[in-house]
């Protein structure tokens, strides 16, 4: 699933689509993760005049209207001649003056839809800060984290407490850190919390600068894969050696989703928990 830095990567690849005006659109599967739009023709003689990121989702400002994009499970956008082939999953194409953008999603889990007040405030307006603002610090963090007895990685991975901190780098920042994923989030020192902050920016910031993680199938809009996964430490590598200790990775699994850990470099520390609490320490309902 695409993560913060390769949306980040994809915004920027599609900045070439600025100040260039909307000719066409054409819908070819509607069914998204929810519907898109049946109004989107109304594109057509805007130009786009800005793109940013919130989260995962791209903010796309047009002249008139602004669209909310995500890439769900498995979407891409890419940007192509119109004479192109088109491929089997290709759902939106969106012609501008000098090149067509195609919106492609095979499991079709994400969405385009009209940036209003009500997708604003279900999506977007309980959202936790930008891990690479200001506003993501030890300060804040430690405030976030101080009464949560779920574990540590479901914490971060929360999007009410920080956006975009997905499972391949809360997995390696975490690592780095030598923090166990299950570690419940309230024992964790000011000190290790200001720590994991810095390394939680430095691993997005990075991950950024070498076009996201191509695990599968993932490319930017021109086509172009990304080199993060080549640096991966921890993520994906359970059942090898751990580059530190050259003890065996192991896995368990919280809140739905696999993480991958050193049992030497990154040791569960004990804190009395009820059952209940240790449940949630898991992500599962007690």
């Amino acid at each position: 699933m695409p993560e913060l830095p390769e949306v980040e990567t994809t915004k920027t690849s599609l900045l070439p689509l600025l100040n260039q005006q909307v000719l066409k659109v054409e819908v070819r599967q509607p069914s998204l993760r929810w519907p898109i739009p049946d109004d989107l023709a109304r594109l057509q003689g805007q130009r786009l005049i800005q793109l940013t990121r919130r989260s995962k989702y791209i903010l796309a400002q047009f002249e008139q209207d602004t669209m909310l994009w995500h890439l769900g499970m498995s979407g891409s956008f890419r940007l192509c001649e119109a004479n192109e082939e088109l491929r089997k999953h290709d759902h939106l194409i969106i012609q501008f003056e000098e090149i067509q953008l195609r919106y492609h999603d095979p499991r079709r889990f994400g969405c385009i839809l009209w940036l209003d007040a009500q997708s604003q405030s279900k999506l977007i307006d309980t959202l936790g800060p930008e891990p690479l603002s200001d506003a993501f610090n030890a300060e804040y963090l430690f405030e976030k984290l101080k009464n949560k007895n779920v574990g540590t990685k479901v914490a971060i991975m929360d999007n009410h407490v920080v956006v975009g901190v997905g499972n391949i780098y809360a997995t390696e920042s975490l690592f780095n850190m030598g923090i166990h994923p299950a570690q419940p989030a309230s024992s964790l020192s000011f000190e290790q919390i200001e720590k994991l902050v810095v390394e939680i920016k430095r691993i997005l910031k990075q991950a950024i600068d070498l076009g996201g993680s191509t695990l599968r199938d993932y490319t930017n809009a021109m086509g172009e894969n990304g080199y993060f996964q080549q640096t991966l430490l921890a993520y994906g590598r359970a059942g090898e050696m751990c580059v530190n200790c050259e003890t065996t990775l192991e896995n368990i699994k919280l809140g739905q989703r696999a993480s991958v850990y050193c049992p030497e470099c990154q040791p569960l520390k004990k804190v009395k928990l009820s059952p209940k609490r240790m449940a949630a320490v898991r992500g599962k309902k007690s």
